[in-house]
Formats: C-alpha cells, sequence, structure tokens
C-alpha cells in the first residue's frame, strides 16, 4: 500500500476503458454487447480498487493520506494529490454509482453507446479527481473538466428539450466557476503556493477572506445548487437520461458541498463566521420554498430534483452551523442523498422504460402488478423523508441537532423541511403506487427484472444498513471534522480577539 499510487490507479483506471471502448465497432449487435461488457467490468473493478483506498485508510489521522506528489507545471504548480476523513468517502460513493449508471443504460440508449459511455468514464475520471486533488489548480482542472461529458449526456442522449436543459446547465455552472478562477489566481499571488493543504493553513486577512469566500461560493452555490441558482437543475434531471440523472443528484451535487468544507469553512473561517447568516437564510427558504413547489409537479423526476434542492438546504446549514454535529450529518446527508436520490431516478427510470412517460397522473396502482418495484420505491420514498431506520434519517437529524446549537430559529424554520418532505414524497408514492389499477397500458406492465433487481437491492441494503448502524461513516469522518472544527474555532477566535483589542 505504501509504494502503490493507488489513489492515481483509482482515478485514471476508467480510461484503460476509454481506450478500449474506441477501438470497438459499437455499431453492431455483438460491438454494442462488447461496450456494455467493458464499460461494466471497468467501472466494477474501479470500485473494488477504490475499497482498498477505505480498507487502507488510518481514521485516526485527521490529515492527508495515501500522498503522491510530482512536478506539473513548474515552480508552485504539481500534480499532488491524497485523502482525508472527509473526502475518502466521496470518491468511495463515485465510483459505488457508475456501474449501476452502466446497468440503467444496458437497454435505454439506442444511439451512439459507444460516445455514450466514453462520457461516463471520463466524467468518473473528473469525479474521482476533484475529491482527490490536493493542489488547488488540479482541483479546478477536474472541477470544470466534469462539465463537458455531463452537458454531452445530457445535450446528446437527453429529452425533447435537451439542448435547453444543457447550456443552461453548462453556462450556469461556468459562470460562477470563472469567479472561482480570479480567486484561486489571487490566491496564488498572496501565497505562492496552490497547495491545498499549505493553503488550509496559510491565513489571509480577513478583507481578503471576504472577496475570496464571495467567489468560491458563485461557484458552490450554483452547483450545489442553493435558491436562487437553482433553476437549471429541475431542467437538467428533466432531460438529462437515467444514469444522467443518478450522476447528477447523486456526485455532482455533492462536488459545491465538498467545495464549501474544503475551502469556504477550512481556508476563509472569518469570512465563512461572517456570512453565515446569508447562508442559514438562504438555506431556510431552499428547504421551504422548493418542497412547496415540489408539492405542485405532475412530472416525477421534477419533483424528486426539486427534493434534491431542498435536502442540500440540510447541508449548507450544518456545514455553517460550524459544529461537529452540523458538520457530520452535513457529509453524512450527501452520501446518503447521493444513495438515495440516485436510487429514486433509477426508480424512475424503471417505469419510463416501459411507459415512456414521467407524468405522475399517467400511473397509478402499480403494487398491483409490481409488488418488488413498490416496496423499493417505498423505501427510497421513506429515506427522501428522512424516516428513522433509513439514512435519511441520520443526516437531517444530526444537521438540524447542529443548527439549534448555533441558531434555534433557523432549526426551527428547516424542521418544517421534514413536515413538507413528507407531503410530497408520499402524495407522489400514493399517486404512483397505490389505487386501483385502471389504466390499460399499466396492466401489462412487469415486475422488476434480474437486472432491476441487481440494481436496486444493494441501494436498498445500504439505505437500511446506513440508517440503523451509521458508526462507519462517522468512524471515518470524525477526526479530520474535529481537526477542522478546532482550526474554525481558533481563527474565528483570533479574529474577534483582534477587533476587540482595536476598539
Amino acid at each position: 500500500m505504501t509504494d502503490w499510487p493507488i489513489l492515481s490507479t483509482v482515478t485514471f483506471l476508467p480510461l484503460v476503458g476509454v481506450v478500449l471502448l474506441l477501438l470497438m465497432n459499437g455499431e453492431t449487435e455483438n460491438g454494442r454487447k462488447n461496450v456494455l461488457w467493458i464499460s461494466l467490468i471497468t467501472t466494477v473493478f474501479t470500485f473494488i480498487l477504490s475499497l482498498f483506498i477505505w480498507i487502507g485508510f488510518d481514521s485516526s489521522n485527521p490529515g492527508f493520506q495515501m500522498i503522491e506528489q510530482h512536478s506539473w507545471l513548474g515552480t508552485g504548480i504539481g500534480y499532488h494529490v491524497g485523502v482525508d476523513g472527509i473526502s475518502m468517502l466521496f470518491i468511495i460513493l463515485s465510483t459505488f454509482l457508475m456501474p449501476f449508471c452502466v446497468l440503467a443504460s444496458w437497454l435505454s440508449v439506442e444511439k451512439r453507446l459507444k460516445e455514450y459511455m466514453i462520457a461516463f468514464l471520463i466524467l468518473e475520471v473528473m469525479m474521482v479527481g476533484v475529491f482527490v486533488s490536493l493542489d488547488i489548480v488540479l482541483f479546478y482542472v477536474f472541477f470544470e473538466g466534469g462539465l463537458i461529458p455531463m452537458f454531452l449526456i445530457i445535450g446528446v442522449w437527453g429529452g425533447a428539450n435537451r439542448v435547453y436543459a444543457s447550456y443552461k446547465f453548462f453556462l450556469y455552472t461556468l459562470l460562477g466557476s470563472v469567479l472561482m478562477l480570479l480567486a484561486i489566481m489571487a490566491m496564488y499571488w498572496q501565497s505562492g503556493t496552490t497547495d491545498i493543504a499549505q493553503l488550509l493553513a496559510y491565513k489571509f486577512p480577513p478583507e481578503m477572506q471576504t472577496w475570496l469566500w464571495l467567489a468560491f461560493f458563485a461557484s458552490f452555490a450554483v452547483k450545489m445548487p442553493m435558491w436562487p441558482v437553482h433553476t437549471w437543475l429541475p431542467d437538467a434531471h428533466v432531460q438529462a437520461p437515467t444514469a444522467g440523472s443518478v450522476i447528477l443528484a447523486g456526485v455532482l451535487l455533492k462536488l459545491g458541498g465538498y467545495g464549501l468544507i474544503r475551502f469556504s469553512l477550512g481556508m476563509f473561517p472569518v469570512a465563512s463566521d461572517y456570512f453565515a447568516p446569508l447562508v442559514f437564510a438562504m438555506s431556510v427558504i431552499a428547504i421551504i420554498y422548493t418542497s412547496l413547489v415540489a408539492m405542485m409537479q405532475d412530472d416525477i423526476k421534477k419533483l424528486i430534483a426539486y427534493s434534491s434542492v431542498a435536502h442540500m438546504g440540510y447541508v449548507t446549514m450544518g456545514i455553517f452551523a460550524a459544529n461537529a454535529q452540523g458538520l457530520q450529518g452535513s457529509i453524512f446527508q450527501m452520501l446518503s442523498h447521493g444513495i438515495v436520490s440516485g436510487a429514486l431516478f433509477l426508480c424512475v427510470g424503471v417505469v419510463y422504460d416501459r411507459t415512456h412517460t414521467r407524468e405522475i397522473a399517467a400511473y397509478g396502482g402499480l403494487v398491483n402488478n409490481m409488488p418488488k418495484y413498490a416496496v423499493a420505491f417505498m423505501v427510497f420514498t421513506m429515506a427522501n423523508v428522512g424516516l428513522p431506520g433509513t439514512s435519511g434519517f441520520i443526516g437531517e437529524f444530526l444537521t438540524l441537532i447542529g443548527v439549534f446549537r448555533a441558531n434555534t430559529w433557523v432549526a426551527l424554520f428547516a424542521a418544517t423541511g421534514v413536515i413538507l418532505s413528507a407531503a410530497y414524497a408520499l402524495w407522489l408514492y400514493r399517486r404512483v403506487i397505490f389505487g386501483a389499477l385502471e389504466k390499460d397500458k399499466l396492466k401489462a406492465l412487469l415486475d422488476l427484472s434480474t437486472r432491476e433487481k441487481i440494481i436496486l437491492y444493494p441501494m436498498i441494503a445500504l439505505t437500511i444498513f446506513f440508517g440503523v448502524y451509521p458508526a462507519p461513516v462517522f468512524d471515518a469522518t470524525a477526526a479530520s471534522v474535529d481537526h477542522l472544527i478546532n482550526s474554525y474555532s481558533a481563527a474565528v477566535q483570533a479574529a474577534q480577539n483582534v477587533a476587540l483589542s482595536m476598539k
């Protein structure tokens, strides 16, 4: 483990699959099968290798581990990767979801299958690269690089309005990231380094922290997405193919939350403390407003997309509560949401592949001829609501405790989101699953196939397992979270002492 570059191997292994796919003829029937199997084997093998990162990870060490460092762009900028307790589990989440995306696309993608799989494998490289990067320029390259394959996945293989949705997704996220690039340049001029570990230890002047925080926040708020820059997400989800929605909700939204923890909280603690009330206000509005909007949707994917915005509101609140419970809850909520929301979009894909409609009114009574599907959909719906015994409860409960310690009124208003989420989620479930099976085209629908069981059953198991026994996640993140909170509190206290001494 000490000599094996495990992080680089996991990051770039999907490119081996890309090379093999480029050599394939994906137009023939045998060619399509080869493309699918190469993609599946590559993603499964990448996931298995990523588990060795967890196996070899020392959870008692709050610092970065498994470090690899090489010169790249000359003095000050290098290829530098490593993991800590905050980033490690997001790598596992990214590699875990990819095989399910391949399986979900097994029958549904009819055109340009080879190019479709190549886009997903390159996207996997970019996602893992974000979480392993310990150089801020390298982070930016991976962070922005993920836009291109996702833009193509939505724009080429999406729905009827795919071009509009893909351009809206691209322009929203690119605009925020331009400001982040300017901030990265300013940080390099100020500190003389792009090394993230050194930047975390560097004390930026409070006035500079304010502008840097705003620039980074502009990028991460769009990526999350936070209200009011969330409007690209419902369009992107509705138009994206099923696997695209899974990765978009499961991982890409988490890049924003990870960035807020790593950069906003870690590098700009004084500014984070100053702007915390703003984030609380935006988060509460997101939770209540988007939950109400979700109730009014007639498209299943759009309803789940708005629910994602609401759940990300809990994440941002927990992060800026800046205490151990809030931050642990936010990380757990992101991991749980990655599994649960991804599974919900997979559930939508199951019925969409059969009926080719996402209209809620087109369904009803599916429990009568699809009982296994009804149980799977129920588990993920309950987790989305935050029912005790599911992973969704742990994250929401902890974030609310953390926010309650920071601001009681914010926690009170945020708690209404639990009620609202139950309202729209149970309404959706009742309309789709319960009732009489009256529509003729629904009567011939078959229950879950073997392929669909392979996709959904592991996610059901993880949702319940982490809802009952969340300790593995907390054990992995505890040391890094405590170290970050202690550094944050010390920096804020020092700034307050300086401000008092100047009065």
